[in-house]
C-alpha cells in the first residue's frame, strides 16, 4: 500500500468513529500513533547501535509490546488501557525526575495528546493499517513519508486561524538557500509550527556532516519553539523522520511570553528563520514583557521585536516572512522598521505576488532578509514575477522552487557583490526610506503604469465614440440606399 492510500485508509476507518470530530481531530490521533510508531523503531535501531541504551518506557508501553500484535488487545480492552494506562504513563515523562532525553521528548508530545477514538476495534484497525504498512528503518518509507507528511499538513491547515498559514516548500527552500548556514551556527524558528523550516535547514546541513562529531554539532543548533500542541507534536515527529533522534531543544512554549530582561547573550543565536503568524492578537498582558517601546498585542511585531533582540551581534542573520501590513504599518511597526535600518542592514526584501500562500490566504507576503551590524545604507527589493501565462498561483499551480533560480542568479553570493537594477529589481537609499516615515511598501518603479481616468471622463469619451459610431452607420446606410436606388433606376 502506498503511504498516500495508507492515510487515506486510517483516514476513513477514523470517520466511523462518533469520538473524532474533524481533520484536527483526525491529524492528532494519527500523529501520536505515528509517533509512538516511529519511536519504537528509533529505539529498535539505538538498541543495536548504543550498548548503553535503556528505553524510558515501561516494557509493556512500548508499541511493539501493546500494538504489534494484529491479535492483540482489541475493543473495550484496548481502549481502557489506552486511555487509563499508557497515556498517564506517557504524560507524566514530562515531569517526572530523572527521566532520559528521550524521556522527555515522549512527555512533551503527550503533555496535551489525547485518544479521541471510542471504538477499540476501530483503533485495533488503525494500528494493525500503521503496522502492517510502515517501516520507519525503511529510507524509501522514510523518504516518501516526509513528502506525504507535508501534504497532510498543507490540506489541513485552514485560513484564518490565528494568522497560520502552511510555508510553501519552495519559499522555506529559499530562505535556507539564501542563509546557507554551516555546521556549528545555531538556528531558531521561534514560531516553528511543524518544523518546516527547521527540517530544510536539516537537509542543507547534513551535506555538510562528515563525522559523528559533525552530525552531533547539527543535532545541537536546532531550536524551535511552538505554543500548540498539534503543531508542536507534528513538529517533534518531524525532526525524528529527519533524522534528529532526540529533539529536546524543540520546546512547547509561547516564546513571546518570556520577558525580555531574562534573555542572555547566550540565548542569541547566529540564524533566525521563520514566518511568524501574521493578523493574530496576544492574549492580554503578554506585551507587558517588551521594552515599552515595542509593546504592542500584533503577535507578528512582537515577535520581530524578539528575533531583532536575539541575533548575535556579529554573525546574526535573519530571513522572516511579513505581510504587506508590516512594510506600510505605523506605530510599532513604524519604531521596529526605524530601528531595522538603524542598527541592522536590511539588505534585501523580497516582494511575493498574492496567491503564494493559496489557497489558504491572498494576503501580498514579503521576505526581509537582514544581519545584525548597521546601519543600513541601502534596501535591494525585488519583485518576484508570476510565471509566464500564470494570473495567480493556486492549489493546482502552486510556486515551485526553480522560480527562485532568478532571484538566485541577480542575489550576487554571499557578499552581494554586483547587484544590478533590472526589470525586477531596485535599490532604495535607507534616508529615503526615512524621509517617507519608514513606509517600506516601494513599488516598482520599473512597472508599467496603469493610468487611471476620471469615471465621467471615460463616460464622456464612450458617449463621442457611440455618436461616431452612430454616425457612420447613418453614413453606410445612406450609401447602401443611394446606391441601390441607381442600380434600381439603371434596371429600369
Amino acid at each position: 500500500m502506498s503511504l498516500a492510500t495508507l492515510i487515506k485508509a486510517i483516514q476513513d476507518i477514523m470517520r466511523k468513529d462518533v469520538g473524532v470530530d474533524g481533520d484536527a481531530q483526525r491529524i492528532s490521533q494519527i500523529c501520536w500513533l505515528l509517533f509512538l510508531k516511529i519511536f519504537d523503531d528509533k529505539e529498535q535501531e539505538w538498541e543495536l547501535t548504543q550498548s548503553s541504551y535503556r528505553s524510558p518506557l515501561q516494557s509493556r508501553f512500548r508499541w511493539s509490546n501493546w500494538a504489534k500484535d494484529p491479535e492483540g488487545m482489541t475493543g473495550e480492552e484496548l481502549i481502557d488501557f489506552v486511555n487509563n494506562d499508557l497515556f498517564p504513563s506517557l504524560k507524566q515523562l514530562a515531569t517526572k525526575a530523572g527521566v532520559s532525553a528521550q524521556g522527555r521528548v515522549i512527555g512533551s508530545v503527550f503533555e496535551d495528546a489525547y485518544n479521541y477514538m471510542k471504538s477499540g476495534t476501530l483503533l485495533r484497525q488503525v494500528i494493525n493499517t500503521i503496522e502492517d504498512d510502515v517501516d520507519f528503518n525503511s529510507s524509501s518509507d522514510r523518504h516518501l513519508f516526509n513528502d506525504i507528511y507535508e501534504k497532510i499538513l498543507a490540506d489541513l491547515q485552514s485560513a484564518g486561524n490565528a494568522g497560520e498559514y502552511y510555508t510553501p516548500r519552495a519559499v522555506t527552500q529559499f530562505m535556507v538557500d539564501i542563509l546557507d548556514p554551516k555546521l556549528g551556527e545555531s538556528i531558531l524558528d521561534p514560531a516553528c509550527g511543524t518544523g518546516g523550516f527547521l527540517t530544510c535547514a536539516i537537509e542543507h546541513l547534513k551535506k555538510q556532516v562528515k563525522t559523528p562529531d559533525d552530525n552531533r554539532l547539527l543535532q545541537e543548533n536546532i531550536h524551535g519553539v511552538e505554543k500548540k500542541p498539534l503543531p508542536h507534536m507534528l513538529a517533534m515527529t518531524n525532526m525524528m523522520l529527519h533524522g534528529i533522534d532526540v529533539p529536546t531543544r524543540i520546546r512547547h512554549d509561547n516564546t513571546l511570553s518570556r520577558p525580555f530582561k531574562d534573555y542572555s547573550p547566550r540565548d542569541r543565536v547566529d540564524i533566525i528563520i521563520t514566518n511568524p503568524p501574521f493578523g493574530g492578537m496576544e492574549e492580554d498582558g503578554i506585551e507587558k514583557n517588551f521594552l515599552a517601546k515595542h509593546q504592542t498585542r500584533e503577535t507578528a511585531d512582537l515577535f520581530m521585536a524578539l528575533i531583532m533582540h536575539l541575533l548575535k551581534h556579529d554573525t546574526g542573520r535573519a530571513a522572516v516572512v511579513l505581510p504587506d501590513g508590516f512594510l506600510f504599518g505605523e506605530g510599532v511597526k513604524t519604531t521596529l522598521k526605524r530601528e531595522l535600518l538603524e542598527e541592522f542592514n536590511l539588505h534585501t526584501v523580497v516582494r511575493l505576488p498574492k496567491g503564494v500562500f493559496a489557497p489558504y490566504t491572498s494576503i501580498a507576503t514579503n521576505i526581509l532578509f537582514f544581519e545584525k551590524g548597521g546601519p543600513t545604507k541601502d534596501v535591494w527589493f525585488f519583485e518576484h514575477p508570476y510565471p509566464a501565462g500564470y494570473k495567480s498561483y493556486s492549489r493546482s499551480k502552486p510556486l515551485t522552487i526553480e522560480e527562485f533560480d532568478l532571484e538566485k542568479s541577480w542575489w550576487g553570493g554571499p557578499q552581494r557583490k554586483g547587484r544590478k537594477i533590472t526589470e525586477h529589481a531596485w535599490k532604495v537609499p535607507a534616508k529615503d526610506l526615512a524621509a517617507r516615515s519608514y513606509n517600506l511598501a516601494c513599488k516598482n518603479p520599473h512597472e508599467v503604469a496603469v493610468e487611471l481616468v476620471d469615471p465621467d471622463e471615460l463616460m464622456a469619451e464612450y458617449q463621442d465614440i457611440t455618436r461616431q459610431l452612430h454616425a457612420a452607420q447613418q453614413a453606410l446606410k445612406t450609401e447602401l440606399l443611394a446606391a441601390l436606388k441607381a442600380t434600381s433606376g439603371e434596371a429600369e
